[in-house]
């Protein structure tokens, strides 16, 4: 097979050490450094970044993530004021926080997304939030702490089609995954995402009944991306599709009636997020 190399532009060495000393001096996390996204040039051009709570380490280990695994660490209870700090720094209006994932909290961590919510908007309350969450296995009790935060659009990635999930998410659950979205999108009034990664091995006819499981289940915004490993110890790429594939799943997400779609070759969950449906408003 033919190596994919994407059209990556090159980091800002000056805007991306900005960036990084405001993160450093408040002892932040981004997923756009501890996954290695292709985006980060992109991102830190447009002075944006997604934030990742709860630390560096996942209690999980999927086979696509980048992020390292291992015991989780002890919540820091003042990340909320140093996030919403940084925020105020860096100038946003639009931000994403994401976290890795936290099974060894009793509330799997949705505590702490609130109060990372709270503080920001006590700075700011103009400042529009969007939590990337991880499923809390479902705990309805967590759910409802995300839904009542404050944030403005909630998100958790379905990530692949069924017959893949217990592969590449072993500690996951597809129908639990759906019925987190389903949840999120009966009792929260805004927005709904969810993201597929392209390449894992799946059919066009499993990618389609993915989709059209997400759109039953209420989501309203999807993006698409093509899967890029990471390094040679995690999943391998199974097929590179074009960028002519990924307009077409575009287009057969809009036709099946999802309000807001982002595909592309280098789209992720967060990618361009505050323009993802702007265009409906």
């Amino acid at each position: 097979m033919m190596q994919f190399k994407p059209k990556v532009k090159a980091l800002n060495p000056i805007l991306t050490q900005k960036i990084q000393n405001i993160l450093h001096v408040n002892s932040l996390t981004t997923v756009c450094e501890a996954a290695a996204c292709p985006n980060r040039a992109e991102c830190y051009a447009r002075n944006s970044a997604t934030f990742m709570i709860l630390g560096d380490t996942c209690t999980r280990a999927c086979t696509f993530c980048n992020v390292k695994t291992g015991q989780g660490n002890i919540v820091d209870a003042d990340e909320p004021e140093r996030l919403a700090k940084a925020i105020k720094e860096l100038g946003l209006e639009y931000v994403v926080i994401t976290s890795v994932d936290r099974d060894d909290l009793k509330d799997y961590g949705a505590g702490h997304f609130a109060a990372c919510v709270e503080a920001i908007k006590e700075k700011n309350s103009t400042i529009k939030v969007e939590l990337l969450t991880p499923d809390f296995k479902y705990n309805t009790k967590a759910l409802q702490t995300i839904i009542q935060s404050g944030a403005d659009k909630l998100a958790h990635n379905q990530e692949t089609v069924r017959r893949l999930s217990k592969s590449v998410r072993p500690q996951s659950d597809y129908e639990r995954s759906l019925h987190v979205l389903r949840y999120y999108a009966q009792n929260f009034s805004l927005h709904v995402k969810s993201s597929l990664m392209l390449g894992l091995g799946e059919t066009k006819e499993e990618l389609l009944q993915t989709m059209q499981e997400l759109l039953d289940v209420g989501v309203s915004e999807l993006t698409l991306g093509q899967y890029l490993q990471p390094t040679q110890a995690h999943h391998k790429v199974e097929k590179y599709y074009s960028s002519e594939f990924f307009d077409e799943m575009k287009a057969e997400a809009l036709g099946m009636g999802f309000r807001a779609v982002a595909s592309g070759i280098l789209v992720r969950s967060s990618y361009f997020a505050e323009n993802l449906g702007e265009e409906n408003e």
